[in-house]
Formats: C-alpha cells, structure tokens, sequence
C-alpha cells in the first residue's frame, strides 16, 4: 500500500492549511478557559451480560490512541483488558484531551473518568499550574514500574508513570525528496513548501517539535527560526493525524512525526522508500507518555490493576507495535525485526519537567502571536 491508497483506506479527512491559531481542529491545549462542556467520545461496550460485569473502567485518553490514521491499540487493549478481567472498560476522547480534566475540576464537577493515558512533562507542568489541588493521586501499588526503562520517569512528585516512548523525527518521502541534515537546511529554497507539522497548542507532537527548536536555538532564538520557516512556507496543520493524512496524500513530501513510522509501514507492506526517517542534527526529541489515577476516582484499585496490565511484556509488546511507539519496559515481548524498523536517534533530546515549569507556556503563547501575525 503507497502513500495515497493509504489515504483512502484510511478513510481520513485532510485539514486545511494553518492560517491563524483560532479555529483549527483539534484540541487547544494551550488554555484552560475554554467551555467545559463534556465533548468526549466514550467507547465501548461489555463483552459479557451487563449483570455479569462487577465495575466499569473509564480511562481518558487521545483519540489516536482509539482511532488514529495509521494504526492504534485501543480497541485490542479494550478486548484483551474485558477477557482477563471482570470489568468493561470504556475509552472517553475528549477533544482537547487533558485539558477538559483541568476545566472540570476548575469548575467543581465530577471528572467522570478513573484514569488517564497518555500524559507527558508539558501536560504535568499544565496542571500544576492552572490546579491548587492537582489532578491526579500517586501511582501506589502497580506492578511492573520497576521494569521501566531507567531514564524514562518524567513526573518528580510520582503520581505519572511511563506505558511507552516516542521520538520526534522527519518522515520523508524519499521517491520525492531528500529530508536535510539540519534544522537549517529546512530552511533552503529547495525544501520550500515541503514540511507539514502540527500546531503545538493543540498536538503533543507539534509542541515537541516546537519544543526542539527550543533546544536547538534556545529560547532567544526559536521565534526568528520560526519565522524564516514560515518564510519557506511551512505548513502548521491542527493535529498529528491531520498533518499524517495530509503528508499522506501526497501534499508535502515531509511531515513531522515518529521515528518508529517504517513500523506502520511495513506493517502495511508499504515501501519503505516512502517513509524514510531523518533525526535534525542527528538528534530526537523525546517523548515519554504516562498513565496515571485520578484524585477521587470511582474504581482506583481497577485503575492500578490496569496499569499493572499495560506494563506487562506482552501487552508492552503489543502497544508498541499498534501505538507505533517503544515500549517503555526493558522486558517488553517485541517482533525480531522490530528494532530494524524503529529507529532510536544518535542523541536523545529532551526537556525536564523543572525546565518547563513556568516556561512551556509563555513559548507557547509567543509562538501562537508570531505566527499569527506573519
């Protein structure tokens, strides 16, 4: 399967060109003062009698991880989760993900879900800073957290804990174009119009690639690099899947995403020319994600008995692979030809999360006027 069938089968939907930070699809992370009306998909059903069922999971998490462009694990994880244990879970999606928790505990209503998946530094870093109280209990008893990968913890005050990682690369069409060696060379004449990103107020993927140019020309020097990529008619679309099924049908030869994508791609017995990955500066941003139990949960010993799950090597194995991810335990059960296709970069490059706090926004913000000026 090629780029373009890819697109089709998929099913996906192509956004339109960025012009501006209103409007766009997808969720606004940047702020909490949106509505906090509940716009959250909650999916799945029992595999079993509703009488036989003892509890009901409710975990929140981002839509690709249920319903993503390419591949996802969440209806797998559902049905492996309902047959072992005597409980439904049910995913809830909500449009601006971590943040419609933060808004409704603001406002002083239930949260309606036990726990949430898919947590980053920047996420924790949000919460601490818009909640006196905080969002989220400790980790407590889970099993398999002293299997994790030594470095990968990310929350200093324990209440996240890591289920898989990522790092932020170029994928390149290589039949079309040959992705540059540097951030610099992003910006050549030959590479205009050629790179689809996301918009990193609302996409933890485009706000990690927001977030490595940070790294590269620090905090004095991201806006102006920023701007001379626009110049070269970068195109900031509103979410991962949306700049992924654009870069798919064939509107731009690069796209910002995932190290691990020839995984997707062999997977699909698409050629490999098509999704070549290039680290800038031979460097890959980091991206951990983590589940955690939230404060006042209806079911949190359940919550814990999934986490347990999810760390377990063959489930970690599995989510790999459908999440397109690395797994974040040493123990993982992974295919032979798994560590060919996924590619780690020379130098792993990331923030911590004393490095963010009181930072992370205010880049964000700056970045949101620039660009919507120019």
């Amino acid at each position: 399967m090629d780029r373009r069938s890819f697109l089709t089968a998929a099913g996906a939907t192509v956004s339109v060109s960025f012009a501006g930070c209103a409007g766009l699809g997808g969720s606004d992370e940047s702020s909490t003062e949106a509505s906090s009306t509940d716009e959250s998909t909650a999916t799945g059903t029992s595999t079993g009698d509703a009488g036989d069922v003892e509890e009901t999971l409710v975990v929140g998490t981002y839509s690709a991880f249920v319903d993503s462009p390419s591949t996802s694990p969440g209806a797998w994880v559902k049905q492996r989760f309902e047959e072992e244990f005597d409980a439904r879970l049910i995913w809830q999606t909500p449009s601006n993900e971590v943040n419609h928790y933060i808004e409704r505990r603001n406002a002083g209503v239930d949260i309606e879900a036990d726990m949430y998946l898919g947590l980053n530094t920047d996420h924790l870093v949000r919460i601490d800073e818009n909640l006196d109280d905080g969002l989220f209990a400790g980790v407590g008893d889970v099993a398999g957290q002293d299997d994790i990968k030594p470095g990968l913890q990310f929350d200093p005050d324990g209440r996240a804990i890591p289920y898989d990682t990522g790092y932020i690369s170029l994928v390149f069409d290589g039949t079309e174009t040959t992705a540059p060696e540097t951030f610099d060379g992003l910006l050549a004449e030959e590479h205009a119009g050629d790179l689809i990103t996301q918009n990193p107020s609302s996409s933890a993927t485009g706000r990690a690639f927001l977030l490595h140019t940070v790294k590269q020309f620090g905090p004095d020097g991201y806006l102006d690099y920023w701007s001379d990529l626009q110049e070269n008619d970068v195109r900031v679309l509103g979410s991962w899947s949306d700049a992924y099924s654009a870069w798919s049908g064939g509107e731009a030869p690069m796209v910002v995403s995932y190290s691990t994508d020839q995984v997707f791609a062999d997977q699909n017995d698409a050629n490999l020319e098509e999704h070549q990955i290039r680290f800038l500066n031979d460097q890959g941003y980091a991206n951990p994600e983590g589940m955690a139990v939230f404060d006042g949960a209806d079911t949190p010993d359940l919550a814990r008995e999934f986490m347990s799950f999810l760390l377990r090597p063959e489930i970690q194995g599995e989510i790999a692979v459908r999440n397109v991810q690395f797994p974040a335990t040493e123990s993982a059960d992974l295919p032979e030809d798994y560590a060919e296709l996924a590619q780690e970069p020379p130098e792993p490059v990331t923030f911590g999360y004393d490095e963010l706090k009181g930072s992370v926004s205010g880049w964000i913000s700056d970045w949101e006027r620039q660009f919507a000026s120019n």
